[in-house]
């Protein structure tokens, strides 16, 4: 499946998050520790908010250790808000059109998981997206068709029933079609203030999810530690898997959750689909 990770914060340079750190997405690309597969090596993508109020977007086929782009990119731009996805695709063709993140104007959204039985599924699924949003969608994965389900329930009025609405509706359909766990998920969304991630599975084995714990709290711990002086206090992360190994920087995101991150200030949610 995937890798991502989700910053908010005071600006930071973008090859901060992607090449230095130890676990960096970029490491995990290649050599994953807890992902469901160890390459992640089907393309990747970056959207980060600058001075317009839609972020922008780059996606590449290329394997993200190999592209020279993304370094050249990574090591001039600078954001308050990133994300970053690796892909290691579920059945869907790698093309352009099909990495994460994906974007509906100032909205970003980026999933790790699969929709179980998806062509079973699909034409179902594609039906019930808002006319208007349908010939928006340009690629051919779950992930996408998803983000559109959750536009059409309301995303950008309020994400996380949005998302509750969409996941059911994906249950149902995959459970009347003879899937038995129809989606597993770690999803990340932001509208370029607030980041939402969300870590759920219809089986209640999701995949791994972390959050960064408070910086200030860490600096004072580890007064010796550069690396954790260069970040402001009110950076956070939201990742597939810890980006390095010092101990108390770290927490895992508990099964059925909502992450909550606007500022500095996160909070931590129950998650559950909504019936249809």
């Amino acid at each position: 499946m995937c890798r991502w990770l989700a910053y908010s914060g005071s600006p930071v340079n973008l090859e901060d998050l992607l090449f230095k750190p130890k676990n960096s997405l970029v490491v995990q690309s290649k050599h994953s520790q807890l992902g469901a597969t160890e390459t992640n090596g089907d393309g990747f993508g970056i959207g980060w908010y600058g001075a317009l109020e839609t972020p922008g977007v780059f996606t590449s086929i290329e394997p993200a250790w190999n592209d020279r782009n993304l370094r050249e990119l990574s090591a001039q731009a600078s954001s308050r808000r990133v994300f970053a996805h690796i892909r290691a695709t579920t059945g869907s063709a790698v093309q352009q059109t099909n990495c994460h993140p994906f974007r509906h104007d100032q909205w970003l959204w980026m999933h790790n998981g699969a929709v179980f039985g998806f062509p079973l599924v699909k034409r179902e699924l594609a039906f019930a997206v808002d006319p208007a949003l349908y010939p928006l969608i340009e690629g051919s994965t779950d992930s996408e068709l998803f983000f559109y389900l959750a536009l059409t329930f309301g995303l950008m009025d309020d994400p996380v029933p949005a998302v509750a609405r969409a996941v059911g509706l994906i249950e149902d359909a995959g459970h009347r079609n003879g899937v038995e766990y129809p989606i597993q998920m770690t999803v990340a969304t932001t509208d370029g203030e607030t980041t939402w991630a969300f870590r759920y599975s219809s089986e209640g084995r999701s995949r791994s999810l972390f959050h960064s714990n408070d910086i200030a709290t860490l600096k004072a711990h580890y007064p010796e530690n550069t690396t954790l002086h260069e970040l402001a206090d009110d950076a956070r992360l939201i990742v597939s898997e810890p980006l390095g190994d010092l101990q108390g920087a770290w927490s895992e995101v508990p099964e059925s959750s909502c992450v909550e991150v606007r500022g500095g200030d996160e909070q931590l949610h129950p998650f559950a689909p909504a019936a249809p």
